[in-house]
């Protein structure tokens, strides 16, 4: 016990021990909130408060709930294999496994990712002649998703105006598409479990007495749904509730564009009338000057429920900020400051760059690559996202459940096998009309059409019947041949990248079925067993057997159904893999749940980060706010800030105020380290334009002379770039001047204040000095 224990401050070893109630942990960055989680788990079964198949932990990537998996195995001598620890929708997906027939779904159903999801609507549109321009596919997938985010279904959404019943309309048939085919998409499989729970009360009763303890990591991204979901599986408010225990942090949720809903922790400790809120403020990853920035730039932030990051490594170094006169020279400092590091020791892949928007990047990328410095992308596609692959799964989908439309569409031509337009169109007739999967209605297509479709469907089922009693593995070896997608791409120009990725399926199959416990030689095709065991089985209200969704996949699915569902799950999976040993370049939003030695933070300028759009919506800027919060902690030694006076952004030069967040950072912790050059750009005093080193062949000098000119031309006075104060827009700068003498007026970004044209006769206008 003592060793379990051990090395916990007191806050962990509180958190870790409490009583079995409902508890919110407050987990700051880099606080040790998955050691917290894990070792709670581990005490409760070491204890004997809960065996392992009485807890559910639920996690937002795979790579949290294997990590989860990995320690608790080094912690416990007890198998983990059956235990509830997952993603929601991982989880979503087992439950929903064990009671198919009871959700209404067929027992081999598939997982639409997004990419599927979107051609599924693009379908849909077709074939019921929607305009796509007024009604985007895109936007019907999000006016979708988010309905079912807040568990509604099409007959309780609330149409406005005709636009939106027409949107209502369509979720509904989508809804009738997807129930047809057999497949669901991601935020289906959440919606669709919460419902058997809720309607289903020998099943809800079954888990909520099961799940003692349900524990869940960034509580402060769950969506209303999830959470709904939660109080579902805990009981709240029965004499059999569960304790909920919430680890969270209201400081890093930066996912309300997702759903993400951070008013649900301060909710959760409403209704779950939480007395247990334990503050984790102990950091472990950042030096001092990186820590108090961050403390002093959240305190902004009204809705908190309020904790301040301490540390026992000392200061450190200072965060140092420096002022570009361009993108340009903003990147050429970024390569300059990382061959420095590196001079000092430290790895590449220990060396981020976080940008607000990936329009940013290009700049950056292309002075890395100009200087020779290797760098990788952080979070591009993933492997079970490449088109070569998702054809694969598609021709293996359709050997595991012959009725999925979107699988069918995906490869009947692909390779090319003189199936056109025409011909689709025909088939989809004879579906539509006798109500059936385009697979079943291929008999249905007379001539030539009906013949070339006929032979697509004799491939299939060739494949099939050849691959009867081989394993996995072999099964997909025997369908990359039999497809023709291995030599359809030896015949490509640059197919060899795509053939090592299908060849690259065989592997994942084995390590698949040996991670899963399926056995080398099972089948592929091997059917469900599942057998509750003795004293766990209880009636429906039909007098029907529960079988407990605690039963490892391997008794429940087949090895293909199986594998093609962890395909989906994977491609869905938002945390990306860390590349090779190389410059890491990513989103602000990607950076989450990671870290560095050293981290720049660019583009701090107003209208990008804060980003322009955050101050049309509600919380935007708390939002953004929360958002550098998160880019600031994923530095544990080195912090660097930058922001440019100009940036080439979409095409147009962009003269820009700088953050308002520099004005929310501790002085003494900051180090300038270019001159904060900002007004007289083209006046008596030396510009920024005279110090700035260019490696462009000097487009940004051309820049330079074109404004002078312009502003040379409206005479003497004002300049553009220059920065002036305004009594009630505050400060800004001048972007452009129109017209001339008493006629003249500028065009001024105000920053917080927006964009304004002012007439420069009558604005009293004063220059700031630096």
């Amino acid at each position: 016990m003592q060793n379990l224990l051990h090395n916990l401050n007191p806050e962990q070893l509180a958190a870790v021990t409490l009583p079995p109630q409902s508890a919110l942990i407050l987990a700051g960055a880099g606080s040790g909130k998955t050691r917290v989680l894990t070792t709670r788990i581990a005490w409760l079964i070491q204890t004997g408060q809960v065996s392992p198949s009485g807890i559910m932990a639920v996690t937002f990537t795979n790579k949290a709930a294997k990590e989860m998996l990995t320690r608790l195995s080094a912690m416990l001598p007890v198998s983990t294999r059956g235990m509830w620890i997952g993603t929601f929708h991982g989880l979503c997906n087992r439950f929903l496994r064990t009671h198919y027939r009871d959700a209404a779904l067929p027992q081999t159903f598939q997982i639409l990712d997004s990419q599927d999801q979107l051609s599924m609507i693009k379908r849909l549109l077709k074939a019921n002649n929607i305009d796509d321009e007024k009604y985007p596919a895109k936007n019907l997938m999000y006016f979708i998703n988010n309905a079912k985010d807040q568990g509604l279904r099409a007959n309780r959404v609330e149409a406005h105006d005709p636009i939106e019943r027409k949107m209502v309309e369509l979720y509904e048939l989508y809804d009738n598409q997807c129930q047809r085919e057999g497949v669901v998409d991601f935020a289906e499989l959440l919606l669709r479990a919460y419902e058997l729970l809720e309607r289903n009360q020998p099943l809800r009763e079954h888990y909520q007495a099961r799940f003692k303890h349900i524990l869940v990591d960034e509580f402060q991204d769950t969506n209303d749904l999830q959470y709904k979901l939660l109080k579902l599986l805990a009981g709240q408010g029965q004499q059999i509730a569960g304790a909920l225990f919430a680890v969270g942090d209201d400081d890093q949720s930066i996912y309300a564009f997702r759903g993400a809903n951070v008013g649900n922790m301060s909710a959760f400790e409403r209704e779950f009338r939480v007395e247990n809120l334990i503050k984790l403020e102990q950091n472990y990853r950042s030096h001092g000057h990186i820590l108090d920035s961050a403390n002093h730039l959240i305190a902004n932030n009204s809705k908190r429920l309020g904790k301040n990051l301490r540390t026992d490594a000392g200061h450190g170094e200072p965060v140092r900020i420096y002022e570009a006169s361009s993108d340009l020279e903003e990147a050429q400092w970024i390569i300059e400051e990382a061959k420095s590091l590196m001079a000092e020791g430290s790895l590449r892949r220990e060396i981020a760059i976080l940008y607000r928007s990936n329009a940013q990047s290009r700049v950056i990328e292309h002075a890395l690559f100009a200087a020779g410095l290797p760098y990788t992308v952080y979070g591009g596609q993933r492997y079970f996202q490449r088109a070569e692959v998702k054809h694969a799964i598609a021709y293996l989908q359709l050997m595991d459940n012959p009725h999925n439309d979107s699988a069918f569409l995906r490869v009947v031509n692909f390779p090319t096998r003189g199936i056109g337009m025409r011909s689709i169109e025909a088939l989809q007739a004879a579906a539509e009309q006798y109500g059936i999967s385009l697979y079943a209605a291929v008999p249905y297509v007379a001539g030539k059409s009906g013949s070339s479709l006929n032979s697509f469907v004799k491939l299939v089922e060739g494949a099939r019947f050849e691959t009867q009693q081989l394993a996995l593995p072999e099964t997909v070896r025997v369908v990359l041949e039999a497809s023709g997608l291995l030599q359809h791409y030896q015949n490509e120009k640059e197919g060899a990248d795509r053939i090592e990725n299908l060849e690259q399926m065989v592997n994942a199959a084995t390590q698949f079925v040996q991670e899963e416990g399926f056995g080398q030689g099972a089948p592929a095709y091997l059917g469900p067993k599942a057998q509750a065991s003795a004293g766990e089985l209880i009636l429906n209200g039909d007098g029907t057997e529960i079988i407990d969704a605690d039963i490892p996949l391997n008794t429940i699915m087949s090895p293909l159904s199986a594998f093609l569902s962890h395909a989906s799950l994977e491609a869905g999976d938002s945390q990306a893999q860390a590349g090779q040993d190389a410059l890491q370049l990513m989103t602000v939003h990607s950076a989450k749940g990671l870290e560095f030695d050293a981290v720049f933070i660019t583009g701090l300028e107003e209208g990008l980060f804060p980003h322009e759009s955050s101050s049309r919506e509600m919380d935007g800027v708390d939002e953004e706010r929360r958002l550098m919060y998160v880019a600031i902690t994923r530095a544990r030694k080195r912090l660097y800030m930058s922001f440019t006076q100009t940036r080439m952004l979409h095409g147009q030069t962009r003269y820009n105020m700088k953050s308002r967040f520099f004005d929310e950072l501790p002085e003494e912790a900051l180090k300038w380290i270019s001159p904060r050059v900002q007004s007289h750009w083209f006046g008596n005093k030396k510009s920024a334009w005279d110090d700035a080193k260019f490696s462009s062949g000097g487009s940004d000098n051309k820049i330079a002379q074109q404004i002078t000119q312009k502003a040379a031309s409206n005479g003497p006075g004002w300049r553009i770039g220059e920065s002036v104060e305004h009594a009630k827009f505050g400060e800004g700068v001048i972007v452009n001047i129109e017209g001339g003498g008493s006629n003249a007026r500028a065009q001024i970004n105000f920053g917080k204040a927006g964009m304004k044209v002012l007439d420069l006769s009558v604005a009293k206008l004063e220059r700031v000095a630096r």
